[in-house]
């Protein structure tokens, strides 16, 4: 399995799905990277050498991408800007409700969690 940046890419994925696996790279800068390279798009991760690594590495590096950790810690310095300002914004976030304006009536369930549910309770009769 070939590592780099910490991660290990998958090493029988093709270049292009492995490098994905890089927090902060996706579809369209992992086509980047291969084409920057010169790498073969059916190439599979496990075929990349050292060299290739270096030179994936460099290309990152070059461009100025902020990817894993510190990719990491920026959002979550945002997020942490946002609820200390008691914005809005940081409200919802805080709150684990939805942010970006959708309704809460119904639905909402991936950022509310399971329903919980409220109501009357039978009491036991004493005997």
């Amino acid at each position: 399995m070939p590592r780099l940046l910490g991660v290990e890419l998958p090493a029988k994925k093709k270049v292009g799905f492995s490098l994905r696996y890089i927090y902060g790279i996706g579809p369209a800068r992992a086509d980047l990277i291969i084409e920057a390279a010169s790498l073969n798009p059916d190439m599979r991760a496990s075929d990349l050498t050292e060299e290739q690594l270096n030179k994936i590495l460099h290309i990152i590096t070059d461009k100025k991408w902020v990817v894993e950790g510190d990719l990491r810690r920026d959002i979550a310095g945002n997020l942490k800007r946002l609820q200390a300002i008691n914005c809005y914004r940081g409200i919802r976030h805080r709150r684990g409700l939805p942010v970006r304006g959708q309704r809460t009536s119904t639905n909402a369930r991936t950022r509310k969690g399971p329903r919980k549910t409220v109501g009357v309770s039978k009491v036991k009769e004493a005997v």
